[in-house]
């Protein structure tokens, strides 16, 4: 394994760079992709995942190549708006365009020349630039803007999650975060039987009071319209914090009638992809909470602006990763910092690959850390 520097004084870098960066306004990229392996099949109701497909973006000067910044463009199969089977070359041709570019040197000024480079159905190209250049901007050290995640090493609060499976895996996956001690355990429901399901919580329940241990399910849209208002209410006797996405996205008629009579909070989370009426959305349906994943919704900028509406409507939200590697959950963690948040976030995924890579990223007792470790180099 290769990892970056890390012996050159901090002072003498930041100069370096500074002068390079005030001169410079044309860059280099290249992509470096990746099949990440999952430790184990990692079941949804769309589906087991087995591997992962992640393209790392590289942006640099070519007057130094020493200062690179490092983004992440990582569709997830079957959801992503931009999943398809030429990616790759769209990716290319993205950055070829890039590369005719003069780069500004202010974080606000990138953004707003990639969203006007990137098309909206190009979220995961959209994030993977967004990294790529600010982490470039700020010298290339995986730091993105000022957040207390990196800069103070401010833990973040997470849940621990729980993937679908056989009862048995499932049972075993509960067990060994409870024993690592989260506070908030979320589980994905919705592929094996229902009862089953049921039967699991009952126990998290048993053995912990809702003021011990939060419990969160994931339905991934699941539940059919019909029985979905049933199964919250059954779910809500084991004092269920919240439910994602109980039944399939773009149904706002139906989503908005159990967001009216639930019984248990409901967070929105594939209804958030792709969707162009933020305001339209959330008027209509309502929800509880939304939970936002940057790779999905277009990135930094796009996240913010959902953060902004649903809090301009006290409707709550939390963040949550795309099984990205670590390099896109870094960027995710330092902008979830940027909020200051309370509640446990959708951040546990670290440890997910056999290959990821090697990173300062840590879990202690249910929390995300940024550690000491050095990062291991992209390759």
């Amino acid at each position: 394994m290769r990892f970056e520097r890390a012996n050159i004084a901090p002072s003498i870098l930041l100069a370096s760079f500074s002068s390079i960066c005030m001169n410079t306004t044309n860059l280099k990229f290249e992509i470096i992709p990746r099949t990440l392996q999952f430790r184990f099949d990692a079941g949804t109701s769309r589906g087991v995942l087995r591997t992962r497909n992640i393209w790392w973006v590289k942006a640099y000067s070519p007057e130094n190549s020493e200062f690179i910044g490092w983004g992440e463009a990582a569709p997830l199969v079957k959801l992503s708006p931009d999943d398809r089977p030429d990616f790759e070359e769209v990716l290319k041709g993205v950055l070829e365009k890039c590369e005719r570019i003069e780069w500004p040197n202010a974080e606000n000024e990138i953004i707003s020349l990639i969203r006007e480079l990137v098309p909206f159905e190009l979220p995961s190209i959209r994030f993977g630039l967004e990294m790529a250049l600010l982490d470039w901007l700020q010298g290339g050290d995986k730091r993105f803007f000022k957040n207390s995640f990196f800069d103070e090493k401010k833990a973040i609060p997470i849940n621990g999650l729980i993937w679908m499976g056989e009862r048995e895996f499932m049972f075993s996956q509960i067990k060994e975060k409870l024993d690592s001690g989260f506070s908030c355990i979320k589980m994905k429901i919705g592929a094996i039987d229902f009862e089953q399901e049921l039967e699991l919580l009952s126990y998290i329940r048993s053995q912990f009071s809702a003021e011990e241990i939060v419990l969160r399910v994931d339905a991934n849209g699941a539940f059919a319209p019909n029985e979905a208002l049933e199964k919250l209410k059954r779910l809500s006797e084991l004092e269920i914090h919240s439910i994602e996405q109980p039944i399939k996205a773009g149904q706002w008629e139906e989503m908005a009638n159990l967001c009216e009579k639930t019984p248990l909070p409901i967070a929105l989370d594939e209804e958030l992809i792709g969707c162009h009426e933020k305001e339209g959305l959330l008027d209509k349906i309502q929800p509880q909470h939304i939970i936002l994943k940057p790779t999905l919704v277009g990135g930094f900028d796009e996240s913010r602006d959902w953060i902004k509406k649903a809090e301009d409507r006290s409707i709550g939200w939390w963040m949550t990763s795309a099984l990205e590697s670590n390099i896109g959950l870094n960027a995710i963690a330092q902008l979830t910092s940027q909020f200051e948040p309370m509640i446990p976030q959708g951040l546990g995924t670290g440890k997910l690959y056999h290959n990821n890579l090697e990173s300062p990223l840590m879990i202690q007792s249910g929390k995300l850390v940024y550690g000491n470790h050095p990062w291991e180099f992209p390759s």
